[in-house]
């Protein structure tokens, strides 16, 4: 079948299994199957397909149609323009954890530049990310400073695995230490000047609010929390302050669900700051240990 036949086919294929932009993602898993860019497709609409190229791309098509996220069906996505390799062992990196990125971006060069009370000692940032995942975060963060000592840590070895390997792709795995345990667990206290975690923070009285393909492929230590979603946040604030230099900052990506309760166990802290995304949702929580 020719290019064009089989990618309208796939449309109406994933239209019907009621899988979301069903264009975009017939276009995607076609571009996975042949290796090629979104611009190739629409040059060629002629070009025939190979038996093997179709047995591929419907095997693809079958895989999304019963759920499967395309980031695990290609096996890449991309974050902060660094195109990431993504399995089933690690949560799929958003769009909206770059407001994550962003946010410490900002207090770094603030703090840097002196805009604080308590500027940053002129040795370098030492940051660890918490639950790294694939590393996103991380990777993010030490391709945009290049002097900070980076450490990242996560309880799964699949997922530091994933982790590694895309410090390795980027040329960054001398950057970052990686760590496994739970949290920060293992880490000498007073040490770090900023700790940023992306970590499960979806109530499981939510879980009927979450996408389908959400609950049923990705890891659900990475996005449930508990019944509330607060208690990973709730573990991870007492032991961020130990861990953390008088001053130091803690980020952390969140939901307006949860933004109260966040607020509620960062008592004691200062400086609380909330970041909102796109849509206006809370989206970030900065907090500094008290001077």
């Amino acid at each position: 079948m020719r290019l064009k036949a089989e990618l309208l086919s796939a449309v109406e294929r994933l239209t019907e299994a009621h899988v979301p932009s069903p264009r975009r993602n017939a276009e995607l898993l076609l571009m996975f199957t042949l290796g090629c860019d979104r611009a190739y497709l629409y040059a060629h609409p002629e070009r025939d397909l190979t038996r093997d190229e179709v047995r591929r791309y419907h095997a693809a098509l079958s895989e999304r149609s019963r759920g499967v996220p395309a980031q695990y069906i290609t096996g890449h996505q991309e974050f902060w323009g660094m195109d990431l390799m993504v399995t089933p062992a690690v949560l799929i990196p958003r769009p909206e954890t770059e407001h994550v990125v962003e946010t410490v971006l900002e207090l770094v060069h603030r703090e840097t530049a002196g805009g604080e009370e308590h500027p940053h000692p002129a040795t370098g940032w030492r940051m660890v990310d918490v639950g790294t995942g694939s590393g996103c975060i991380a990777l993010a963060l030490a391709k945009e400073l290049p002097q900070t000592e980076m450490h990242a840590t996560d309880i799964s070895l699949a997922a530091l695995e994933i982790a590694r390997v895309n410090a390795a792709r980027h040329q960054l795995e001398s950057r970052i230490h990686f760590h496994r345990g739970d949290l920060l667990e293992g880490l000498p206290e007073n040490t770090f000047d900023l700790i940023v975690s992306n970590p499960p923070y979806v109530g499981e009285a939510e879980e009927d609010q979450v996408q389908l393909e959400v609950r049923k492929f990705e890891p659900r230590s990475a996005v449930f929390a508990g019944h509330s979603g607060t208690e990973t946040i709730a573990r991870l604030v007492p032991q961020s302050g130990a861990r953390l230099r008088v001053g130091g900052w803690l980020v952390m990506e969140i939901s307006g669900t949860i933004v109260d309760a966040t607020k509620g166990l960062l008592t004691g802290w200062q400086d609380l700051r909330i970041v909102k995304d796109l849509q206006d949702i809370p989206r970030v929580v900065a907090a500094r240990k008290k001077i």
